[in-house]
């Protein structure tokens, strides 16, 4: 990239109304790792994995997969027209202010609230995962317990270095999260070629793709049809976070195209990754009852399949996956929680966007992120079923932001101005397609997933969900209409390169952080 193209990019964020704040050196391959990473299917997969065994079975976990990847394929090209128009780091919700109209502050507001916890809850379910995965190994190694609060322990721990690597290792988290890519890719190669070779048996093609199973106790009629729809949980949580891309869009160069890329590039190669991954972990079932009842079930089937040395390797794998996935979770979340909070909408926003103008990283907000996530995973203590709440809270507050701006550009029509990367005339169908998806999505999640219900199996994402739109709600109509006006301007051309100039002296140029 040339120097006047980093400068039209400079340009471009001057003309939606911000300064060049962040450090400016990712480029397109790095903007893909970040969602590819966040997507994380050796994440996403693996540790929802116990929830499909549950809800549906393998048909669920392999016909289930390609149906939701289709989906959001649809969802994200919809997505990454609006990204080519706003390549800016507040994302979603910026978008849903500029397309908005007279009302652009308010679906800003609700927009990004819902992106917030979203992201928040996508966090908490991949250190969540990791914890599991982690706590499996050591149980496995020398006998670590695999009960709530070792597992909560575990958790806590990859939390804070997760922290730690964002606040203090930037040239590091950048580097991580290139390698996260190959690491995944080999990684599903590795692991499916181990559950291949080393099992004593196979699952039948039958089995694989066509075995159902309801653990949910539902018997009324079109059970089986209800159980299948609340499975998908699996595939819908797993292909989440890709919006880090647009987040990251104030970082990368050539933003207005590299962005959107990066949003579609990352869906369509964990699509068919996380298939080939889903089918040869089903194939490898030994003990279906037995490991769909384990502490963690996909573990589990590691060790039973490939015998104890093997299966810890294989639990390696995802384990390292699984931490990239959350490292470059925080990055992505601290980066929406300071665009938020530099548009003043988040309590306490001034602390929130600072900028360490040693490592020109949002150093505040990486720790609110972490903070959150640990509080909202906290219920897994008393609850078993908390972590499935956890995941589905992910899917549909991510999903509602993502939905948004996609309705408003819809109803934008004619008036809206592509960027560079346009559907053309294909917009308006795709467009039509993404928003009916996710409101179906965000019925189903919300739904029972155990019967009879009882307070120990209850899905409280239903809680969580009428929690965050009755708080802002009230918020909003009580204070924030009053000083919410959406994206705050920074300045005029002078202002912002006064605000520029603030970071040229005292700036370490170090790489900007790659961020599932």
């Amino acid at each position: 990239m040339t120097v006047q193209g980093i400068d039209s990019d400079t340009e471009k964020l001057h003309q939606l109304g911000y300064a060049q704040e962040l450090l400016r050196r990712m480029g397109g391959f790095s903007n893909f790792a970040v969602s590819f990473t966040i997507i994380s299917i050796l994440s996403g997969c693996l540790t929802a994995y116990g929830v499909a065994m549950f809800n549906g079975g393998p048909i669920d976990m392999n016909i289930g997969w390609p149906l939701v990847g289709v989906m959001v394929i649809i969802v994200g090209l919809a997505m990454a027209e609006v990204c080519s128009s706003y390549p800016t780091a507040g994302g979603l919700y910026y978008w849903s202010a500029k397309l908005g109209g007279k009302n652009g502050a308010a679906w800003s507001w609700f927009t990004g609230w819902f992106n917030l916890v979203g992201q928040v809850a996508v966090t908490a379910g991949i250190d969540g995962g990791l914890g599991l995965f982690a706590s499996a190994f050591l149980n496995n190694w020398f006998g670590y317990p695999l009960d709530p609060p070792h597992i909560l322990l575990v958790f806590a721990i990859a939390l804070v270095i997760h922290g730690l690597l964002n606040t203090f290792g930037i040239r590091l988290v950048a580097l991580l999260n290139d390698i996260s890519v190959w690491w995944h890719i080999i990684g599903v190669v590795v692991i499916v070629a181990v559950l291949l070779i080393a099992p004593k048996h196979h699952q039948s093609i039958g089995f694989i793709f066509t075995s159902f199973n309801n653990g949910t106790g539902a018997s009324f009629p079109g059970n089986m049809i209800y159980v299948f729809l609340i499975g998908l949980l699996l595939a819908q949580y797993t292909f989440t976070g890709y919006d880090a891309s647009a987040h990251m869009t104030e970082e990368t160069k050539n933003a207005a195209i590299a962005g959107p890329r990066g949003i579609v590039l990352s869906i369509v190669v964990s699509l068919f990754a996380g298939w080939i991954l889903l089918i040869g972990v089903t194939a490898a079932i030994q003990n279906y009852g037995a490991e769909s009842t384990a502490v963690v079930p996909a573990a589990q089937i590691f060790l039973d399949a490939a015998g104890g040395g093997l299966g810890q390797f294989l639990l390696l794998i995802a384990i390292g996956a699984q931490f990239y996935c959350g490292m470059s979770s925080i990055t992505a979340n601290s980066r929406m929680i300071y665009a938020f909070s530099r548009d003043g909408a988040v309590p306490g926003h001034r602390l929130w966007s600072k900028i360490n103008k040693r490592t020109r990283t949002p150093t505040n907000s990486i720790w609110l992120a972490v903070v959150g996530a640990f509080i909202l995973f906290v219920p897994y203590l008393f609850n078993a079923f908390a972590y499935a709440a956890v995941i589905s809270i992910a899917v549909i507050g991510l999903y509602i932001a993502y939905g948004i701006p996609i309705f408003l550009r819809l109803r934008a029509g004619s008036t809206f101005q592509p960027g560079p990367w346009s559907l053309g005339k294909w917009s308006r169908p795709i467009g039509i397609i993404a928003v009916a998806w996710i409101v179906i999505i965000s019925i189903l999640f919300i739904l029972p997933t155990a019967f009879p219900v009882t307070g120990t199996n209850f899905n409280y994402t239903i809680v969580a969900f009428v929690v965050v739109l009755g708080a802002t709600s009230i918020w909003w109509m009580v204070s924030a209409k009053r000083w919410f006006k959406g994206p705050r301007i920074q300045g005029t051309a002078e202002e912002l390169a006064s605000i520029e100039a603030g970071f040229v002296d005292t700036a370490t140029p170090v790489p900007a952080v790659s961020a599932r």
